[in-house]
């Protein structure tokens, strides 16, 4: 960019002992991005700060979001990865599973585990078996108690940093969510028969996530009612978790 030195609204900036000279238009964009900081939202100091750790070596991340039906996950990861640099993270997408992965249900995520200093967010987990497959009758009950005598060992033999967490919402707030994604334009193709059988299954579900997160390691449950407000605690929750395990390191 080429700055005038001889404009009579110009102004000597000092940046590091170099004397940067501005014109008035310049000016004004730089004082905007210097200001920038104090306008931001406290969910943009948190991805500047999630942005912070990886820029150094911090491991294999898996960041596991779990919760029911229109908790709000999907929502969730695309503002956790929003201004993440690409090649540091990627999303797993739940998805049906085919019969050799319903066999081997663990093994089957070995090729969907992070890779050295990435981060992989999943949209729903091996988790899945123990509360979605088991509400539904999609897993037997073997299958079943098999991963919950399994699932901690796994997770120990790998060299992974685990983030757990579960979006909680109130019965009367999944009703309306469940409700308003059937009528809106932008949201109705994700309705499916799972989201109406989801609310007659409220309290079995709330059985499984219990048993779930007393026997299968550390879990941060986060109030979804609102989504903001739970937006901006999950991402500190990662942010804490990511900045104690490198200290702890």
């Amino acid at each position: 960019m080429y700055y005038n030195k001889n404009e009579s609204t110009c102004q000597e900036l000092f940046s590091g002992g170099v004397n940067i000279f501005l014109d008035s238009a310049s000016e004004k964009l730089y004082n905007i991005y210097i200001n920038k900081e104090k306008t931001m939202t406290k969910l943009e100091l948190q991805q500047i700060n999630l942005n912070k750790i990886v820029e150094n070596d911090f491991g294999r991340v898996a960041v596991v979001l779990e919760g029911r039906d229109t908790a709000g996950k999907t929502g969730t990861i695309r503002e956790l990865t929003h201004y993440l640099p690409t090649s540091k993270y990627s999303i797993s997408l739940s998805s049906k599973p085919n019969a050799w992965d319903m066999e081997h249900w663990l093994e089957s995520w070995k090729n969907k585990m992070p890779g050295d200093n990435q981060i992989v967010f999943y949209d729903r987990s091996w988790y899945s078996r123990a509360m979605v497959q088991k509400l539904n009758g999609w897993c037997t009950d073997d299958q079943y108690e098999d991963f919950m005598n399994e699932v901690m060992y796994w997770e120990k033999s790998q060299d992974i940093t685990f983030i757990k967490l579960w979006l909680s919402i109130s019965e009367e707030e999944q009703t309306y969510r469940i409700n308003h994604r059937q009528v809106s334009p932008l949201t109705k193709w994700k309705f499916s028969p799972n989201d109406a059988m989801a609310l007659s299954k409220y309290d079995q579900m709330s059985i499984l996530k219990e048993r779930v997160h007393t026997t299968c390691g550390k879990w941060h449950v986060i109030d979804y009612n609102d989504k903001s407000t739970g937006r901006l605690d999950l991402i500190t929750k990662v942010v804490e978790q990511l900045n104690k395990e490198k200290y702890d390191n």
